[in-house]
């Protein structure tokens, strides 16, 4: 019922939604000369100073996959989960002046930085399709696969976590402005915890056992299989991922909904 509800305000709403993803838009491509081909190039120049930094100075390697697939697969996902988080979090606080004039439902502000990040995260898909294309030899040479149809469900699964999270941290940062701090962090010990340059077979094997609950390396781990292995993630994966996504989004909801009439009495 509660999940009818939002979108049934969605589609109402939609208009609103629309200006705020417009709005962000401008904001981060203002005076811009390129504008939004930064979305592209931004991502692309990253990976490469990424790539440079692990795999020639610090020569990690992953046998028999492309490690510079491997590394800007990790890093695309996480980059998303971070960037898009981080924009929820605020969203609310950052949008206070609107609120207090106009009745709109507050968990528009999340979404829309969460769908802003999304379509941001969707463009620096081109530039990692053609690292994709145009790197690795032999064996470890990546080919685009029938597989890659199934790259839509981690995408969706991994956007509806990241909103449950957008959601409870929004929350979190109106009674607890601390929370901007510590979720930096968090995030530094998050990204660690999380096999993005090096592989899982380094850790020890009750650390290995524990990973499978972080939600970023299911995420993370299902678009590996389909991109460097050729090969449909395992049934535990895809149950892992919707899980998660699922899990997370209904505790986002109702955390929110459940404290968003007290926002006014703090922010």
């Amino acid at each position: 019922m509660i999940l009818i509800n939002i979108v049934n305000n969605a589609k109402k709403y939609y208009f609103l939604i629309k200006q705020l993803i417009i709005r962000d838009f401008k904001v981060k491509y203002k005076r811009s000369i390129l504008g939004i081909m930064w979305s592209i190039l931004y991502p692309l120049l990253t990976m490469m100073v990424m790539s440079i930094v692990f795999s020639q100075m610090f020569k990690f390697r992953v046998d028999g996959v492309n490690y510079l697939v491997y590394l800007l697969t990790g890093l695309v996902i996480f980059n998303y989960f971070t960037e898009a988080s981080n924009s929820a979090m605020a969203s609310v606080v950052s949008n206070f002046s609107l609120i207090n004039k106009v009745y709109i439902p507050k968990y528009i502000f999340p979404l829309s930085k969460i769908l802003f990040v999304a379509i941001n995260f969707f463009l620096t898909l081109i530039p990692l399709l053609l690292i994709i294309l145009f790197t690795g030899s032999g064996d470890t040479k990546c080919e685009i696969n029938i597989y890659y149809l199934l790259l839509p469900y981690v995408f969706i699964c991994m956007i509806m976590f990241t909103l449950g999270m957008g959601l409870i941290l929004s929350t979190i940062s109106i009674f607890f402005r601390d929370i901007f701090y510590i979720y930096g962090v968090l995030l530094t010990i998050w990204t660690y915890l999380t096999p993005i340059f090096y592989d899982i077979s380094m850790l020890p094997d009750n650390i290995q056992y524990y990973m499978q609950y972080n939600p970023l390396y299911q995420f993370i781990n299902f678009a590996r299989t389909i991109i460097l292995f050729n090969n449909v993630p395992t049934l535990n994966n895809f149950i892992m991922c919707g899980l998660f996504g699922v899990l997370f989004l209904l505790v986002g909801i109702v955390v929110f909904r459940k404290n968003q009439d007290k926002f006014i009495y703090y922010v």
